[in-house]
């Protein structure tokens, strides 16, 4: 692991314009647990009940209760974990400068970063369905559910629901950042989600270096990737920019 962590250090000093990919496995560590997977809160609760955007639309009052307030109170309380830390260390060292995220909970920002895409929308705000105002869920007072704007709306989770479509906007512009980078970092998503999972696709094919951070090896590993790193995020981004700062 150490060689690879030096290579990959190696290679983002030399990089003009690295950008990052994250997914669930990058907030795992921060308390949230995956929405995919073995443990993950789809074995929980049916998604087509309670996050679809016809569920919430039919009873919002239902969707709050059993989804949205477990998600809030998760969200509450999670901090940045050091895979989000390095990640605003590298782009203050003008290293990474944009990152797309299949996640909502708003940690980059939190850690620093300024640049971020988010695939999905963010539960860190909610939108009042009547006059579209924003309101940071931490601060949302959910003792009357569902909550209400002060203009008497329905506030939704600023996230993309099933049924909802991604932003264009963001997948555009994910489209055209992914073509013009020269390294990708991959970090804890499987990729398989689409589109998200097309990014790192879309920079190989412009010619950029691919390097997975992950827990295990993934889709991409055989067919896109240059190499992959395996361990835990955290240890590995840590790690990995302490290596760039001693290499610049």
């Amino acid at each position: 692991m150490n060689d690879l962590i030096q290579k990959a250090a190696q290679d983002l000093v030399s990089a003009k314009k690295a950008i990052a990919l994250t997914g669930a496995g990058i907030s795992v560590e921060s308390g949230i647990p995956p929405f995919r997977g073995p443990g993950g809160l789809w074995e929980k609760i049916d998604p087509l009940e309670f996050a679809h955007i016809d569920a919430f639309m039919k009873d919002p009052a239902k969707v709050w209760n059993f989804f949205i307030k477990e998600m809030k109170e998760l969200l509450d309380n999670a901090r940045p974990n050091d895979a989000h830390k390095s990640l605003a260390r590298l782009e203050e060292l003008g290293i990474v400068k944009t990152i797309i995220t299949q996640n909502v909970d708003g940690l980059h920002q939190i850690a620093g970063n300024t640049d971020v895409i988010e695939f999905h929308g963010n539960f860190a705000w909610q939108r009042c369905l009547d006059c579209d105002e924003r309101f940071e869920t931490i601060k949302l007072d959910v003792s009357q559910i569902p909550p209400r704007c002060s203009c008497g709306g329905i506030y939704k989770p600023d996230c993309v629901f099933f049924g909802e479509i991604i932003p264009p906007h963001h997948l555009l512009r994910s489209e055209q950042v992914a073509s013009a980078c020269t390294i990708m970092l991959v970090i804890g998503t499987s990729a398989e989600v689409h589109p998200a999972a097309l990014m790192p696709v879309i920079a190989k094919q412009a010619g950029a270096k691919v390097i997975e951070i992950n827990l295990e090896k993934t889709f991409l590993t055989q067919k896109t990737s240059d190499y992959i790193i395996m361990g835990k995020a955290g240890e590995i981004m840590k790690r990995l920019t302490s290596e760039v700062e001693r290499l610049l």
